[in-house]
């Protein structure tokens, strides 16, 4: 089964390469979303919100598991072929590359052109602070660090999990970090309530970041730092991010751009201060969004040679017990 999910794995990034999720489409994430909310409002309220918080992550899990091991197996019980197919279309729902890209693109087209109003717009659609007044250098903070932190969460993590249990965990996956996106916030509503979906999605990025971290810099050179420095250094600036995970990308980018990443934001007028990382070797300007996102596909292609030397000597090695 191992070189199924590796197979079926491969053939999800190349559909979502060509493709994406085409926004006429029905998307399994969409479904997902609406339940969450329909449990939100609920479930959130009164006493016991972090239990509560808790049931709707049970309930959202246990859901989509069984839903995607009863379509998965059915089409193996058809054919390996038809399992593999099914699989390949319901694992590249869970990841975004394509999607990334075109969002960091439709954000650069206008900053080249020098339209600063349309660039903002375009931001204020992929980012949650406050975009109306943002300069030429806060519209590429917000979309590099987007793309930084998006590498793990939107593509690599799934794939992880893809390679351990198929679709059925790439789709579980993909339910936790949408619950973590909907109720998993820092306020008065969602603090308790959302306390079990933000913890659970912590859980299942730790790994998958820092190994997508790593492979940032294995594919990447900084010309400002030996390899030797921007792997220390990675280390020591991930920490700075109030997330245990997101740091390990953001860090990256920031490291192998010669930039610095983090600050200060606004988030509906109320000012949030984030610790920076990295070093002002280079200005921020629009063309590190290009380069962020040459950093993604090399990291990814990286991540995805790893997946299968991983996943090949498992499969090995179980012919040998």
């Amino acid at each position: 089964m191992v070189i199924y999910h590796l197979i079926s794995l491969t053939l999800a990034v190349m559909i979502d390469r060509m493709i994406g999720d085409p926004p006429s489409w029905p998307h399994p994430v969409r479904w997902i979303g609406w339940l969450i909310s329909w449990l939100d409002r609920r479930l959130n309220k009164g006493f016991f919100k972090k239990a509560k918080g808790a049931l709707l992550l049970v309930v959202i899990v246990v859901t989509v598991f069984s839903m995607t091991c009863l379509v998965v197996w059915g089409a193996y019980q058809f054919h390996a072929i038809a399992g593999i197919a099914v699989e390949s279309v319901m694992m590249a729902t869970t990841i975004a590359q394509n999607d990334l890209k075109k969002a960091a693109m439709n954000v650069y087209q206008p900053l080249k052109q020098g339209d600063i109003v349309t660039a903002r717009q375009r931001v204020s659609m992929i980012v949650g602070r406050d975009t109306e007044s943002m300069n030429e250098r806060g519209i590429t903070r917000a979309t590099v660090e987007t793309i930084a932190e998006n590498i793990s969460d939107g593509i690599t993590a799934p794939l992880f999990w893809a390679l351990i249990g198929g679709a059925p965990l790439a789709m579980v996956y993909r339910a936790v970090n949408t619950c973590d996106s909907m109720v998993g916030y820092e306020n008065v509503q969602y603090s308790a309530f959302g306390w079990a979906s933000a913890r659970l999605d912590d859980v299942l990025n730790w790994l998958p970041s820092r190994i997508t971290g790593f492979c940032m810099l294995a594919t990447t050179s900084s010309p400002h730092m030996t390899k030797q420095q921007v792997f220390h250094d990675l280390k020591i600036e991930a920490k700075k991010h109030p997330s245990p995970n997101s740091g390990w990308g953001e860090a990256a980018v920031a490291l192998l751009l010669g930039v610095q990443l983090g600050g200060t934001n606004y988030y509906q007028g109320v000012k949030s201060e984030r610790a920076v990382m990295g070093r002002p070797w280079e200005n921020l300007q629009k063309d590190h969004i290009k380069a962020a996102l040459t950093v993604m596909a090399r990291s990814v292609r990286l991540f995805l040679i790893l997946l299968w030397i991983g996943g090949g000597c498992y499969a090995i090695t179980g012919t040998w017990l």
